[in-house]
């Protein structure tokens, strides 16, 4: 009876031992907005495929994440370059793309975060405008609109109030570009009514952001920012250091997906949702399969 009992103890200690180690878990948060939810579910969806538990936090505001991120509670997000830049690290010098993304790379490294390689994909503002209308009146970029303005053109132009009235916004773009609509051809509205009275042919130019979901699906096309007016939002995976060092796969599966991503695809993919109303998860999935990433 007691060899038996041993050897039960015995056999229990090995296969104990030879049991495969738990899975790492990792915290994957969002923001508050379409975008950011569908990049959350893919990176959630894309890191158990590599065999990691993971506990989503979606839906957050942006400086609550960064915070958690930054007292360990959020492991992985994607963070926009322009804002670490500004927001957190209240840098002020006007930057290209390159040197944001290597700047907020230095800074953020010294607070124990490691931004992997930046996407494609720009969520700033942009000034667009319906595509037949554009190609009608022969405006590809912001400089064409500055040459039809000062021709005479009366072109109205919706923004929201905050656009309007910040010292970075509708004042200094018109005079680095050297033209104005002319107060009574600017309109303020909520950011959201803008798509839709440009749609409407309400308005002739609209404030948007590039990577909205109704730029695609409104038929609208995005003015080339040809002298660099507007600062860099490169949507790029942003990880705790510590994580990073334990798992340095996390770092080749997000690259991988962060490569496939420029403002043309976060649109439409941003759009299946706002405006067709696939569920996020359906669109996340269907596009990392199509991708072959899962």
């Amino acid at each position: 009876m007691f060899r038996s009992k041993l050897t039960a103890i015995v056999a229990a200690l090995f296969f104990g031992c030879a049991a495969p180690a738990v899975a790492q878990t990792v915290v994957v948060g969002g923001k508050n907005f379409t975008e950011q939810q569908l990049i959350s579910e893919m990176t959630s969806q894309l890191l158990k495929a590599k065999g990691f538990e993971v506990d989503k936090r979606a839906g957050m505001g942006s400086a609550p994440l960064r915070q958690a991120q930054e007292a360990g509670q959020i492991d992985v997000y994607w963070e926009y370059t322009g804002t670490s830049l500004i927001t957190y690290n209240k840098v002020k010098e006007k930057l290209d793309a390159a040197a944001t993304y290597a700047k907020v790379k230095e800074l953020d490294a010294a607070k124990g975060l490691v931004w992997l390689n930046p996407s494609k994909a720009n969520n700033t503002y942009a000034l667009a405008m319906r595509k037949s209308d554009a190609a009608a009146k022969g405006v590809k970029s912001l400089s064409d609109l500055a040459t039809k303005v000062k021709g005479g053109q009366a072109l109205k132009f919706a923004c929201n109030a905050e656009f309007y009235a910040r010292p970075d916004g509708l004042s200094p773009l018109q005079t680095m570009y050297g033209f104005e609509f002319g107060r009574d051809n600017v309109v303020r509205m909520d950011t959201g009514l803008v798509y839709q009275a440009l749609k409407d042919a309400q308005v002739d130019v609209g404030l948007v952001f590039a990577t909205d979901g109704r730029v695609p699906a409104f038929d609208f096309v995005i003015l080339a920012d040809d002298k660099g007016y507007f600062p860099n939002y490169a949507m790029t995976p942003v990880v705790r250091k510590a994580v990073l060092d334990k798992s340095p796969k996390i770092a080749d599966a997000l690259n991988e997906l962060s490569s496939k991503l420029d403002d043309q695809t976060m649109a439409k993919l941003n759009a299946r949702i706002d405006v067709e109303k696939q569920t996020v998860e359906a669109v996340a999935t269907s596009y990392l399969k199509e991708m072959k990433l899962i």
